[in-house]
């Protein structure tokens, strides 16, 4: 808890904050009149510095070299993905032989979905949280309609009623309800509504339990807060790389797989020529071969240029490390909570409000859902007139994602004072 809430205590805290010099590694919007205070790190994280730089060099590489830049570039495209492998590996808690970067979020979803959702038997349906990413219930759905099912094979686990976020304990008693009927568990591990933060290591220990196979969508957790996908166990899971990887708008995602699927050919998989084999791929000859890990679930060429953004991105991470980002995460989200509620309790007469996150540090990540009451969305345009950058989601939730690499504690004290401006 944070008593004082001054400018000049903001300030000294981040005096003290051994993340400070990050901030200077990206640019912030210029397009409004007053000061830009960013808060959708977790929509669109900003653009690194070195971003330009690193595209700019692929730009000249391919008009010096054309086709050849694929080995004579100063990152050879034929191999650029494996730049990025080491360092994403560390951020999601993985082997290397387990990660990749490429394709986009729902299109990686679907091929693990394809080799990871195998429907036989009674073993049938998917759990998958309510109020789940679209993007997520989407793609289930069409899993269950490829095979042939119908709607009831997607079971949805939510809020208990008068409640916003779920209980774990309704997830785990859910997963035993199901038992052998239970063909996958398929969860984000952050819900990006409420921005509760699952307990991933029970939930795949509880769907293995079960003889279910487990997935998780990380596009609200990667780069957010600390994962270990490797030790929890965890099947498979995705990730895109534009919210808090900085990766570009629609830049390009990231997949895991278990290393005891590494050399599993017998699951069933869409293949492409860039999995195959790299001793041989140029041989051009029929039989898919899949190289040995998650490089075995690539389609197609790496995109470079979206790469190039990624890696000045993830770069930074390397520097910094994800144990000091968490750290600065759970400070700065807490002392945000306190500015929010204090502005609450000054504006109570006018507009009341809660914060639907869950309060506890170890179930959040970088984010803080507001529920409005008795004000709606005028408030959050009264925000964004202020010059502060969130985000709205019906029917009445601002979200608010302080990202600790380029955020300050000045940003949320400057925060709060927009806020109470933007309630009178």
């Amino acid at each position: 808890m944070f008593l004082d809430l001054t400018l000049e205590f903001a300030k000294s805290l981040d005096q003290n904050d051994p993340l400070k010099s990050f901030r200077q590694d990206f640019l912030f919007p210029t397009f409004h009149e007053k000061e830009v205070r960013y808060f959708t790190g977790n929509s669109l994280g900003l653009q690194p510095k070195n971003a330009r730089k690193y595209i700019l060099e692929e730009l000249d590489d391919w008009e010096k070299f054309g086709v050849e830049g694929h080995f004579m570039s100063r990152r050879p495209w034929y191999s650029y993905h494996e730049n990025l492998t080491d360092m994403m590996a560390k951020i999601v808690g993985a082997k290397p032989l387990e990660v990749v970067v490429t394709h986009s979020l729902t299109t990686n979803l679907h091929l693990l979905l394809v080799s990871f959702f195998e429907p036989k038997g009674k073993r049938t349906k998917i759990l998958c949280e309510a109020k789940a990413f679209p993007s997520d219930q989407y793609a289930l759905s069409s899993q269950i309609d490829f095979h042939g099912l119908n709607a009831e094979n997607l079971v949805e686990i939510g809020p208990r009623e008068g409640e916003h976020t779920i209980r774990e304990e309704d997830i785990i008693d859910k997963i035993n309800q199901l038992g052998d009927e239970l063909a996958l568990v398929m969860i984000g591990g952050v819900n990006y509504y409420t921005g509760q933060l699952f307990d991933m290591e029970a939930i795949c220990a509880a769907g293995h339990a079960v003889g279910a196979k487990v997935g998780f969508d990380l596009a609200h957790a990667a780069g957010n807060v600390s994962l270990s996908l490797h030790d929890w166990g965890v099947d498979f899971a995705a990730w895109c790389g534009y919210k808090y990887l900085n990766s570009s708008p629609g830049g390009v995602s990231g997949f895991f797989v278990h290393e005891r699927h590494a050399n599993n050919n017998a699951l069933p998989r869409f293949a492409g020529w860039w999995g195959h084999n790299k001793e041989n791929r140029f041989e051009m000859k029929p039989g898919f071969q899949p190289i040995s890990g998650a490089e075995g679930w690539q389609l197609s060429n790496a995109p470079i240029l979206g790469m190039a953004a990624q890696l000045a991105s993830i770069e930074v991470f390397e520097r910094a490390g994800m144990d000091r980002i968490s750290e600065k995460r759970t400070l700065l989200t807490s002392y945000l909570e306190c500015v929010i509620l204090n502005v609450s309790e000054k504006s109570k007469a006018l507009c009341s409000f809660e914060i639907i996150t869950p309060k506890d540090p170890k179930r959040r990540g970088s984010q803080l859902s507001i529920l409005l009451h008795g004000k709606g969305k005028e408030v959050y345009d009264a925000l964004t007139n202020r010059g502060v950058i969130a985000d709205w989601r019906e029917p009445n939730v601002i979200r608010v994602a302080p990202a600790p690499l380029y955020n300050s504690f000045e940003d949320c004290y400057w925060f709060g004072q927009h806020l109470e401006a933007a309630i009178q």
